[in-house]
């Protein structure tokens, strides 16, 4: 992931986020904005990489200071592997930039993306040692990173004060040599060496508090139930409802994403093409009016392929309890199932009650069935790739996927009609479905509807194989055959 990530981040995804850029009015060049790309992605991996390191040793590093090892020695092995892990990721990102411009770089890019991971470090570190969930530190890491890379100087115009105290603003300042009303350039490099430092600082002085005094952590007891698939299901939401900060971010992460690209957004003229009445046609929009509208399948797919992920991975456990207990391993896997197209339709809802504050579709359900069908299917992705490539790679993977399908293959406001190659992603139904909703008031995307029901089923289907396939046999079905026939005497 240290090579694929920058890789794919600066070498695929920069042209299509310097055409974003222009669009959303930010302040740097097509060049200037690939260059700040290497930062980005270093930020992303270090922040991703901090958490787990942190949150998976926690109870480790806790014994080892109860045994009287000095908590100054944890923390500090902690930040130094991961002062040597940002340095590894800044050289692989700033090589892939120059593989991709074939140029050479400026003194500005390297530290910029030398700070970008020392902030970022410190957010991962930080956000590690305070919220052990897994779903929801790297909801929250995801969070933070994207607004403040794409509501940043180089990505929008918007220049409101909330937006300047973001981690990396004054850094992408610096990095890019941006003029601004309301700092130096001088005063720039001080705020960028000021975030590193407190990044750093406030991390050091959480993992000492988290290692430092002795802790009787509650046990999480799980309550043994039946094979019944009702009282799976049941279980599973009791689960979710253990992790309120996952739901609050579920409905803080569209909110602030629809709503800031909505404000941020200047006006302007951007070319959708549309079927009206079997009819295609080129249409002028305003990017101004459509772009919270194009967000809200991003927002969706990203958060349903993490919640996926993490409650297919989390939920492992106590599903292989109960399928050794008879429980029955098409039923178990089939109410996990449930659980999650739930949660993913729980995130279109809120991304569509907002959207519905700021703009009005040509025709509701139609808009709404296609967001569904975009959740759905990341959804299920997600489940898959827990299994593939576990917590830490998985992550990474559920960023990239719906980001590229999504967020760049399929944005009609990077593309007036996607490449003909990005009709055969996931993404590509359920996605023209939801602009058809959003820009017509007909319905002519029957073909893009079956794409996406098609993907919707076979991703089902394989994920109830792979999932139950994972499933142990029930304890009694092997015990039988372990039993003699006949004891011997006594």
């Amino acid at each position: 992931m240290l090579v694929l990530v920058p890789a794919v981040f600066v070498v695929v995804a920069a042209p299509a986020l310097a055409d974003a850029s222009a669009i959303l009015g930010g302040a740097g060049s097509s060049t200037a904005v690939e260059a700040i790309t290497p930062g980005w992605a270093a930020g992303f991996l270090i922040a991703i990489a901090m958490y787990f390191q942190v949150s998976i040793a926690r109870s480790t590093d806790v014994r080892l200071a109860q045994s009287g090892y000095p908590p100054w020695r944890i923390v500090t092995a902690r930040i130094g592997t991961g002062l040597l892990i940002a340095t590894g990721v800044s050289v692989v990102a700033v090589l892939a930039l120059i593989l991709r411009t074939g140029t050479g770089i400026t003194d500005r890019t390297v530290a910029g993306t030398a700070a970008f991971a020392v902030i970022y470090l410190g957010i991962g570190t930080a956000v590690g040692a305070t919220v052990p969930t897994a779903i929801n530190g790297t909801v929250l890491i995801l969070f933070i990173w994207i607004l403040d890379v794409f509501f940043g100087p180089s990505m929008s115009a918007a220049q409101q004060v909330p937006l300047r105290l973001m981690p990396t603003h004054l850094t992408t300042m610096w990095a890019l040599d941006l003029p601004t009303d309301h700092a130096t350039p001088l005063s720039n490099l001080v705020g960028m060496a000021t975030w590193a430092a407190l990044s750093l600082a406030v991390a050091t002085v959480l993992l000492l508090r988290m290692v430092g005094p002795v802790r009787h952590g509650s046990t999480l007891r799980r309550t043994v139930v039946t094979g019944r698939f009702a009282a799976d299901l049941r279980a599973g939401l009791l689960g979710l409802a253990r992790t309120p900060l996952l739901w609050g971010l579920l409905v803080v992460v569209p909110v602030v994403f629809i709503t800031l690209a909505r404000a941020v957004t200047p006006s302007g003229t951007t070319f959708v093409a549309v079927l009206e009445h079997g009819r295609s046609e080129l249409r002028s929009y305003d990017p101004a009016q459509i772009h919270g509208a194009v967000m809200a399948p991003i927002a969706v797919a990203s958060l349903a392929a993490l919640v996926g992920l993490f409650l297919a991975l989390d939920d492992r456990a106590g599903d292989r309890r109960l399928a050794l207990a008879g429980g029955g391993r098409f039923l178990i896997v089939a109410s996990r199932l449930l659980i999650i197209i739930m949660a993913a339709l729980g995130v279109t809802a809120v991304a569509l009650a907002v959207t519905g504050a700021q703009f009005t579709p040509g025709r509701w359900l139609v808009y709404a069935l296609g967001n569904g069908l975009v959740a759905v299917t990341y959804g299920l992705i997600g489940v898959l790739i827990g299994p593939l490539f576990g917590r830490v790679a998985g992550v990474f993977v559920a960023f990239l996927a719906p980001f590229l399908d999504i967020g760049i293959s399929q944005s009609p406001m990077l593309h007036a009609q996607p490449d003909r190659w990005a009709e055969y992603l996931p993404g590509y139904g359920g996605v023209r479905v939801a602009v058809d909703g959003a820009l017509t008031t007909g319905f002519d995307q029957a073909a893009a509807l079956a794409a996406a029901t098609a993907w919707v089923a076979v991703l089902a289907a394989l994920t109830l194989y792979v999932v139950s396939r994972q499933l142990p046999h029930a304890a009694g079905t092997r015990a039988a055959s372990a039993v003699p026939a006949q004891l011997p005497p006594a």
